[in-house]
């Protein structure tokens, strides 16, 4: 049986989370191995005479309000004077793995979710290593002694709480945060700190009159769910300062998504809701042939200057049903595109994926039925090809 799997079926409830992020991570790696580069804006990306997007900006630039995913042509007016580089991206990928090994020396419980970024779940690890903020001076001593860089830690009680505190410590911090300080030190930040409530989303919090995390403890969760749909309650629970996802280390498939990119970009709202009910399409029959069930969806957007967001509700109830899937993605699609805006990219994935079978539904046929009319859908596409069915909202 994998780690990941024990977790879900013995969570503690007095966990010890870290998150690790990597200080500017590609720009650091260039740094150290050029020492003419410290001290000077750097930006990997494309070259600002190149269609292309900043990957990594550097301390230094990022003063010019020079960030990751803008146009390198935007970052070169504003500041020319910026080192641009290509990147090695081979090399940045060994460093890594230079990382992860000394992560996993602390625990197995170590979820990657990024070239320089993982949570570690060290709960078993206390009484042989210390305490948390132990761990995490020890991890950050043993990163700089091994690679010269350095590494921001957040410590608390789950995955929301450790990267929030690693956020806010950087460059080269460590914060810890706790139950009985959670609360109060929620309180006071703009409610664009609570991940997933982006520059588009954040208004429409305000014009409730939510404009602090405080705020959000107090509003209730029956306005905020006519508002927001299933996305209430996740929003609500990173207010409080709760989140029960366990930190995972398996193999196993973690998530599933599909995406598409338009050859151009598109604004037409029932075209893209028509292709999100497609990409959920896929997605719940790929669940299904893996077996697992999705207790996340996520929806993916790009916009035509290639900024990135994504937005995730949490379900009561894991799901591989695409229909559920689709009006999830939908309301989230809908809060993000209230007035017409060109989406380059669009993607639609299922995340905390269980492989439990879902208990029968004695007093809720429909459901059962369902399960049944996918089966049977997935049959006939295996046999027929995946466009020779297809649900009749799209047609």
């Amino acid at each position: 049986m994998c780690v990941a799997a024990i977790s879900i079926l013995y969570m503690p409830t007095n966990r010890t989370i870290l998150h690790v992020d990597m200080d500017a991570f590609f720009t650091s790696v260039e740094q150290r191995d050029r020492p003419e580069l410290r001290g000077k804006p750097v930006v990997v990306g494309a070259p600002p005479d190149k269609r292309g997007v900043v990957a990594a900006a550097s301390y230094e630039a990022r003063k010019f309000g020079i960030h990751s995913a803008m146009p390198s042509r935007t970052a070169f007016r504003l500041c020319p004077q910026a080192v641009f580089l290509r990147g090695d991206h081979a090399k940045y990928d060994r460093e890594s793995e230079r990382v992860m090994t000394i992560l996993r020396q602390f625990t197995p419980l170590v979820e990657q979710v990024s070239v320089d970024e993982a949570y570690l779940d060290v709960t078993a690890s206390l009484r042989l290593l210390g305490t948390g903020e132990q761990i995490a001076r020890e991890i950050k001593r043993r990163i700089h002694e091994a690679t010269g860089l350095t590494a921001s830690v957040g410590v608390a009680p789950n995955m929301f709480l450790a990267k929030l505190a690693s956020d806010m410590r950087k460059p080269d911090g460590l914060m810890m945060i706790t139950d009985l300080n959670k609360l109060d030190l929620l309180r006071p930040l703009p409610i664009g700190r609570i991940a997933g409530i982006g520059k588009k989303t954040e208004p429409v919090f305000h014009d409730l009159g939510i404009h602090t995390v405080g705020d959000l403890q107090r509003f209730p969760i029956e306005t905020l769910r006519a508002k927001f749909g299933v996305w209430a309650d996740e929003v609500k629970a990173r207010a409080m300062g709760e989140d029960d996802r366990p930190v995972e280390s398996c193999s196993e498939v973690k998530s599933i998504s599909n995406e598409t990119t338009f050859d151009e970009d598109m604004s037409e709202l029932g075209m893209l809701e028509r292709v999100v009910r497609e990409l959920a399409d896929e997605v719940g029959r790929r669940l299904r042939a893996e077996g697992v069930r999705a207790r996340t969806v996520q929806l993916k957007l790009r916009w035509a200057n290639f900024t990135t967001l994504t937005r995730r509700a949490t379900l009561p109830e894991a799901t591989d049903d695409e229909g559920r899937i689709a009006a999830v993605a939908l309301q989230l699609m809908r809060v993000e595109l209230k007035e017409p805006r060109p989406v380059r990219l669009i993607g639609v994935g299922g995340q905390n994926l269980l492989r439990s079978p879902r208990q029968l539904e004695l007093l809720d046929r429909s459901s059962n039925r369902r399960d049944d009319l996918n089966r049977v859908a997935d049959a006939v596409r295996a046999k027929f090809g995946a466009k020779k069915l297809r649900r009749g909202g799209e047609l």
